[in-house]
């Protein structure tokens, strides 16, 4: 009996300790002056922790912050603040209220060189300006896809520099109704859409790496982006899309490698404003089931100087119509017959890229399993032989490139 109220009395005594033990980082960021560096020792803290004043809080690489599997990791709500170094792990399941490694609300603040694992969401911005997140290693919750949340996810948010992160099996990166921020140097890998813009405009998405994902860049309601240099490959399975528009209009898509997707670019009602065009120069896209598709013959792309290699089909358009609608000058296609007898690097006849057999696979997507089989390639070379009806021509580039200049 007596043994077991020393028990209980320790038990009691040691309470209050652990209360206190928990909320010792808090108590230290709480005390802290504003613009002072905190350096807590290396261990293991519980969270979640809340910021609101302008510090540096630096983990130098040995120190976690654990949320205990609920809410936020960290909210921070203020401006000028920088996170750094810090191993933010753990945080609640919910979706509706974006249990994150870093809630950001607020501005000028740098969260950079940070681990974020088993955390639903990686960072989150609400009406948060000029904020730069780099050199993050971000991963949600080991569940399933579409269950996780995203790895960086801005909301009204301007101005921020999104840069030089590592992403792995999250959901998205998305961006709603925010503008002029930039994206540039991360590399995503085994997630939904790696980038996601919806109802944004005049955001810059530069020298990225996105493969593996589902969809590489996914563009709704987007104007004046501009895409340069980024490779998008191994989109695959039968939504797989590198880079895709619906309804977006001026935008730039320039430089980029496009590779091994089931369809290289994907435009759905784009350019969609009038008097606007989509400007889509010197990108190679190689590899893919199919090189460009259009949702319907809509117009006003420009197409220039892009290689297309080793496609299965270069050009679709799912309605049947003509995608010659758009301008098509100078690309390079390895499927074209001509010539070049003057040694100019432009073919003596223009390319010209009809629909024959393949409208089958394009009509019926249950076909598309046979798409390069020998029984549709038979059927394609007998319509190419002989047609039965008159093809259709779906495009016309005027001045072909006979070279494809840059390889692989």
């Amino acid at each position: 009996m007596l043994r077991a109220l020393i028990i209980l009395v320790f038990c009691l005594l040691a309470l209050p300790l652990a209360a206190s033990e928990e909320s010792v980082l808090q108590q230290m960021i709480d005390a802290a002056e504003t613009g002072s560096i905190v350096v807590p020792e290396p261990g293991s803290y519980d969270g979640p922790i809340t910021i609101d004043k302008a510090i540096t809080l630096d983990g130098q690489g040995r120190v976690t912050i654990d949320a205990g599997g609920q809410g936020s990791v960290i909210y921070l709500d203020t401006d000028g603040a920088v996170l750094r170094n810090l191993h933010l792990t753990n945080s609640g399941e919910s979706h509706n209220n974006i249990d994150a490694g870093v809630q950001v609300r607020g501005n000028f603040n740098v969260i950079k060189d940070n681990v974020i694992d088993n955390c639903l969401f990686g960072i989150d911005m609400q009406q948060s300006e000029h904020n730069i997140i780099r050199r993050n290693r971000i991963s949600s919750k080991p569940v399933e896809l579409g269950m996780r949340g995203d790895a960086v996810r801005l909301w009204y948010s301007f101005g921020n520099k999104i840069t030089d992160n590592i992403i792995r099996d999250s959901r998205d990166t998305v961006v709603w109704y925010s503008k002029d921020n930039t994206i540039s140097g991360n590399d995503a890998q085994g997630g939904r859409y790696a980038l996601h813009f919806m109802y944004s405009q005049h955001n810059k998405v530069e020298d990225n790496i996105y493969r593996n994902n589902s969809v590489g860049i996914f563009l709704m309601y987007s104007d004046s982006v501009e895409i340069r240099n980024n490779t998008i490959a191994n989109a695959i399975g039968a939504t797989g899309v590198g880079i895709g528009f619906k309804e977006t209009s001026d935008v730039t898509i320039e430089g980029n490698k496009i590779l091994y997707n089931a369809t290289g670019i994907y435009l759905d009602v784009s350019p969609y404003q009038p008097d606007t065009s989509n400007r889509i120069h010197d990108n190679l896209l190689a590899f893919n089931n199919i090189g460009v598709r259009f949702l319907n013959g809509w117009h006003g792309n420009e197409f220039k100087r892009n290689r297309f290699k080793g496609n299965l089909t270069e050009v679709v358009v799912s309605d049947g119509g003509t995608a010659n609608n758009n301008a098509w000058d100078g690309n390079y296609w390895d499927h074209y017959e001509g010539f070049d007898r003057d040694n100019d690097g432009v073919g003596d006849t223009p390319f010209e890229h009809y629909s024959y057999a393949d409208r089958i696979w394009i009509d019926v997507p249950s076909a598309q399993f046979f798409k390069g089989s020998p029984m549709l390639e038979v059927l394609d070379f007998l319509e190419r032989l002989a047609p039965f009806s008159p093809p259709e021509l779906v495009l016309r580039d005027k001045a072909p490139l006979v070279e494809a200049g840059e390889t692989l």
